[in-house]
């Protein structure tokens, strides 16, 4: 009873309560009230204490807000002043022509801005070409394409002792593969005949003269050792002109072995550049030629045959890497006493990639010695390698377009030539599941076995469309993705723990596994779905059964062929710096059923010399192993062998 009296008059205080509070100055009602003042924020009587911690935390709340207007402010007058942001590199189109628009091309036009533009790509049929050799039909092709042009692609066949069937058609393969269509294929043999004349008359005007010195001769003629001494003429160059035609007629009746006797332009020894001195314009070589035959024993050389034909073939710019850059004064001196048209001879800078070889001599000895599997070994630089490996033509020319073209030698390192490519790949080709070292993964549920799940190729580009595979009760994994032992900074399968599987229904849980007691492999995992709902911290590629057209295909991974940057500097030659590991051998490896769609819509990408279906052969089956990285497919044998690029 007394507590509900309590209960009541309590009530009736807080209910009787004034509307309206009393002026702040107004007296307390008691002395022994407590004192209140007016929040004028909220229109609340509270305590002293309490109104002086609301001000304080306004005043902090009032502080942090002008700070943050402040740095907004700040912010947004950054951003108006800061450039455009630039997209990302994978989603700007490169732009083919651009070095031919600005820098030392545009210049080498404006000296020369004549239409139609002429230019050559003059291989010596001697070896398969590398990467340094894409940079110049890069250059030489677009550069006439861009100015309305066309290239000729000249065979500079002067040498029969080096030059080899296999060559003449490696090489204009490659071009076409490049994506270039040369105007005429032409050989420098074709003007054998005339060449031959031009010598004759080089000796009557008193320029050449027939040179029966050895090599050590005239190495003293040329300065010796390091040009330590002074240079001479070779007492030869004062025979008369009658006697230098009866001996080089008589060079080319075969009167003469190799060797004895060969012709020499007559120029300026006195010059400091070596490109002056007398070069050597024929020699004997009783070899045939691949064309001619027997016809002759006798050859020009590069010095003197390569000008000439620039100028038969009305060559406007004659684009060369820079070590021809001496050579240019050789060049414009035999043709302005021989020809009437004047080419116009420029140099732009080679280009060499870190971590390999290009020089034809080692290349031939890494294939020789089984060092590599031959000259197309994905290891290799050359550019049938290239290509074996899987490197589309079009990244091939997107690396040389982003390097640019000026006067100084590029020595490019690996990683960044393998950057763009992964760039380019990244954007054109697609992707699918494959394991390189499977492992059986058996769920206790067999509910989903024949499901048909849908992938896409390519979660960037929905224009790649998609495939379906099949679902099946033992999955593959790869082995790398399972421990027998979990730990907390380990995300993949483990005993008790869960990951997901991509595209599939629901993520797994390894609940047993059993081993291999010779080798101590595991050979089976164990799972169930897990059904919780709850989303798996990682999710991991696999592999269907065969039974649901996954395919078995041997893998091979490629590291550098060498260990070091510079192998030709290397202790001991560069076989000394050879990479134990640069090839690694998955033999059973799993692909999923996809595979067959990706190799039925070749090429990937429909780019350069393969633009269209079916045009480009079994390197163009290229895809990404999801995790792995990109693949191109070969077939040996009807086995499928796939490369890591």
């Amino acid at each position: 009873m007394a507590d509900s009296i309590a209960d009541s008059t309590a009530k009736l205080e807080i209910n009787d309560a004034p509307d309206t509070p009393p002026a702040p100055d107004a007296a307390p009602a008691a002395d022994n009230a407590p004192k209140l003042q007016l929040d004028e924020e909220t229109g609340e009587w509270v305590s002293k204490g309490e109104l002086k911690k609301r001000l304080a935390k306004r005043a902090k709340k009032a502080s942090k807000d002008k700070n943050k207007e402040a740095n907004n402010a700040a912010s947004e007058s950054k951003k108006a002043a800061a450039p455009p942001k630039k997209e990302k590199a994978e989603d700007v189109p490169i732009d083919t022509d651009a070095m031919f628009k600005q820098g030392f091309l545009n210049d080498v036009y404006k000296e020369r801005p004549v239409k139609p533009v002429f230019t050559r790509f003059p291989p010596e049929p001697n070896g398969h070409l590398h990467i340094g050799h894409a940079k110049a039909i890069a250059i030489n092709f677009g550069f006439a394409r861009y100015h309305g042009g066309f290239t000729y692609l000249r065979f500079d066949d002067t040498n029969p002792e080096a030059e080899h069937e296999d060559f003449f058609t490696s090489i204009e393969d490659t071009v076409r593969w490049l994506g270039f269509e040369p105007y005429k294929i032409t050989y420098s043999s074709d003007h054998f005949d005339t060449l031959y004349a031009l010598a004759e008359k080089l000796i009557e005007q008193g320029n050449a003269y027939v040179c029966h010195c050895d090599d050590q001769e005239v190495k003293k003629q040329r300065g010796g050792e390091k040009g330590a001494s002074p240079r001479y003429r070779c007492e030869h160059a004062n025979q008369s002109v009658e006697e230098n035609l009866k001996k080089f007629r008589a060079m080319r009746d075969g009167e003469y072995k190799p060797r004895e006797a060969f012709l020499r332009m007559k120029q300026d020894i006195n010059d400091p550049n070596p490109q002056n001195w007398d070069l050597a314009a024929y020699r004997v070589l009783n070899k045939p030629h691949h064309r001619t035959g027997d016809k002759w024993v006798i050859y020009p050389t590069y010095d003197f045959t390569h000008c000439l034909c620039d100028s038969f073939e009305k060559i406007t710019h004659s684009l060369c890497t820079v070590e021809f850059f001496l050579s240019r004064t050789s060049y414009e001196w035999l043709n302005q006493r021989l020809v009437e048209y004047q080419p116009m001879q420029r140099e732009y800078g080679r280009l060499s990639i870190e971590g390999s070889v290009l020089s034809k001599r080692k290349l031939k000895e890494l294939v020789d010695k089984g060092i590599v599997r031959g000259w197309n070994d994905p290891r290799l630089h050359t550019l049938i390698a290239i290509r074996r490996k899987g490197v589309p033509p079009g990244a091939i020319l997107e690396f040389i377009n982003e390097l640019g073209v000026t006067t100084t030698n590029s020595i490019i390192q690996m990683s960044r030539f393998e950057q763009t490519i992964r760039r380019y790949l990244e954007r054109t080709v697609p992707r699918l599941m494959l394991v390189l070292d499977p492992v059986p993964v058996v769920l206790e549920s067999s509910e989903f076995e024949g499901t048909e799940l849908t992938v896409p190729f390519s979660p960037k580009n929905p224009a790649m469309g998609d495939h379906k595979i099949k679902f099946s009760q033992t999955v593959y994994i790869d082995r790398s993705d399972f421990r027998e032992v979990d730990s907390k900074d380990y995300f993949r399968l483990a005993p008790g723990k869960t990951v997901g599987l991509l595209q599939a229904p629901f993520p797994i849980t390894a609940t047993s596994f059993t081993k291999d007691e010779t080798t101590g492999l595991v050979t089976e995992i164990r799972a169930v779905f897990d059904r919780s709902g709850k989303k798996p911290k990682t999710f991991i590629q696999w592999v269907p059964a065969e039974s649901a057209g996954s395919k078995r295909c041997e893998v091979r991974i490629y590291n550098s062929l060498f260990k070091s940057n510079n192998p030709s500097g290397a202790e001991g030659g560069f076989l000394s710096d050879l990479n134990p590991d640069s090839e690694i051998i998955y033999p059973n490896a799993l692909v999923e059923s996809g595979f067959d769609e990706v190799r039925k819509r070749a090429p990937w990408p429909e780019a350069a010399g393969e633009d269209k279906l079916g045009k480009g052969g079994p390197e163009s089956v290229r895809f990404q192993g999801m995790r792995v990285g990109y693949f191109v497919s070969l077939f040996c044998n009807g086995e499928c062998v796939t490369i890591l690029m």
